[in-house]
């Protein structure tokens, strides 16, 4: 497996990683209507427009196919202080999930982080999500939980939260 930097052509490959997958890890918490509505299409305009703003990083195997993808930034909601840094997003196709590349793609966005002097991170997942379990494992502390609304239903989402990054970089 490779892990490298996205740049502008993985567009396509990343909106496929990120509908596929969340057709998958979300079969049974969202609406099924919901999932098949989501288009790759509209997911490539996404990345096309987030990959010049960095902190996104792919995941490929030995064919060069991108398999998995995270990306990560300055903490968006501004409602946590002490945590400077977000996880945005990671995903990666259930064939190729508890092979050790989460883990290899969050330490990317560590390092980016800790480069921008941020040394504090969280992360965003449906309480029904067990990758919520990979945060607890990397040991992301519980810190809040809030109420969301995605397609027309609500869903309690929990906020994970690392106030020292340095140790997950290593």
């Amino acid at each position: 497996m490779n892990i490298r930097k996205a740049v502008m052509s993985d567009a396509k490959g990343i909106a496929k990683v990120h509908v596929d997958s969340w057709r998958t890890t979300y079969a049974n918490i969202i609406a099924e209507d919901f999932l098949k509505q989501l288009s790759y299409e509209s997911r490539e305009q996404l990345w096309i427009s987030a990959i010049p703003n960095g902190g996104v990083y792919v995941a490929e195997n030995d064919e060069g196919t991108i398999v998995g993808f995270s990306s990560g930034g300055n903490e968006r909601s501004g409602e946590y202080p002490g945590f400077s840094g977000e996880l945005y997003a990671i995903y990666i196709l259930k064939e190729y999930q508890g092979r050790g590349l989460g883990k290899a793609l969050v330490k990317p966005i560590i390092k980016e982080l800790q480069d921008q002097q941020i040394n504090s991170m969280l992360v965003c997942v449906l309480e029904d999500n067990n990758s919520r379990l990979f945060y607890e494992a990397l040991g992301g502390k519980r810190i809040d939980s809030i109420k969301i609304e995605m397609g027309g239903e609500e869903f309690n989402e929990l906020i994970y939260g690392w106030e020292q990054i340095g140790s997950l970089h290593s």
